[in-house]
């Protein structure tokens, strides 16, 4: 089919250039970037971005991206610049010019203007030795062979390379600052990503005052009435200082009923798990999710636990998924 293999060949054309510039990365390009950084974390300044067209979207995704990683980023339209948005930017700053050709007359325009020194300016450049690489401290190769585009026009092939070289940057600059999952969940709040990474177990958990739990002598039909009252599908089997030490969810009391000689008398700890899976109601609620369905049995219902293995409650499957938590398959 011929779409089928103009899509793959267009894949396969942007892979290669990504490739190719992998190759030609050098240490002093890494090196340069990182005393930036070290800059910005000293002086409070910020990473803009500066490009036109399609470059300038590149730029506003990549702004968007070094935001969320912590540190201050903004898109900086070239034009607008020398029409008052140049008060945004300060000597402190250092800027990333995106272009293809390095000869955009609105980039070039404006770098009189800027009041940073030139040591704070970096390019992603489609060419390395045009005027806009001589305005630049350093200079990201972004060169392409050609388009994807079949007329080899629209911007496909290499803007798909200047995003790639903004999202390599970025990942070394989550390695330099040692940003935790804690830390990015600080600027992702919202969502489901923000509740992956912030909400706890504590959060969704069901306390001990709502949940079912006897003592290990208790009955079968204790059980089954305690947890008639609490209805949340297991029943934790605790010792007299309230440690966990077994549960029984609606499973074990069916398989109960199966076997000989067991019945409503039958005590708890005769037919309770002894080794359950808990969690500590500081973990993460994912991690609860993680715990419940990534075994070979998934569970519903995990018993949780305080700092000496105390029973305060449960934390149930279906609780996550009404939160929207899903594993990531």
């Amino acid at each position: 089919m011929e779409q089928l293999k103009t899509m793959q060949s267009v894949l396969e054309l942007e892979a290669s250039a990504l490739q190719k510039a992998a190759k030609n990365l050098g240490v002093k390009e890494v090196q340069g970037i990182l005393e930036i950084f070290e800059f910005l974390q000293v002086s409070g300044g910020g990473l803009l971005f500066c490009g036109v067209g399609k470059s300038g979207i590149i730029a506003s995704k990549l702004a968007a991206t070094f935001s969320s990683l912590g540190l201050p980023s903004t898109f900086l339209h070239p034009v607008e610049a020398i029409h008052g948005d140049l008060g945004r930017v300060s000597k402190n700053d250092a800027i990333v010019l995106i272009s293809k050709s390095g000869t955009t007359e609105e980039i070039l325009r404006l770098i009189p203007f800027l009041p940073m020194d030139r040591n704070l300016i970096i390019g992603f450049l489609g060419r390395t030795n045009s005027s806009l690489a001589e305005k630049c401290h350093i200079v990201f190769d972004c060169s392409v062979e050609k388009e994807a585009c079949i007329n080899n026009q629209a911007p496909t092939t290499s803007s798909t390379l200047a995003m790639a070289m903004g999202d390599a940057i970025a990942v070394v600059y989550e390695k330099f600052v040692g940003l935790s999952r804690e830390g990015f969940a600080t600027n992702h709040p919202g969502g489901v990503l923000g509740k992956a990474l912030r909400m706890k177990v504590k959060d969704l958990m069901w306390p001990k005052d709502q949940s079912s739990f006897v003592g290990p002598d208790a009955t079968l039909q204790e059980v089954i009435l305690n947890m008639t009252r609490f209805p949340i599908g297991g029943c934790a089997i605790i010792d007299q200082e309230g440690k966990l030490l077994g549960i029984l969810v609606e499973g074990d009391i069916r398989r109960t009923f199966t076997r000989p000689n067991l019945g409503l008398q039958t005590q708890a700890k005769d037919i309770m798990n002894k080794a359950p899976v808990a969690i500590n109601e500081e973990e993460l609620a994912y991690t609860a999710l993680a715990l419940m369905e990534k075994r070979q049995r998934p569970i519903s219902v995990l018993p949780v636990v305080g700092p000496s293995h105390e029973f305060i409650g449960f934390i149930r499957l279906h609780d996550l998924w009404r939160e929207g938590f899903s594993i990531e398959r």
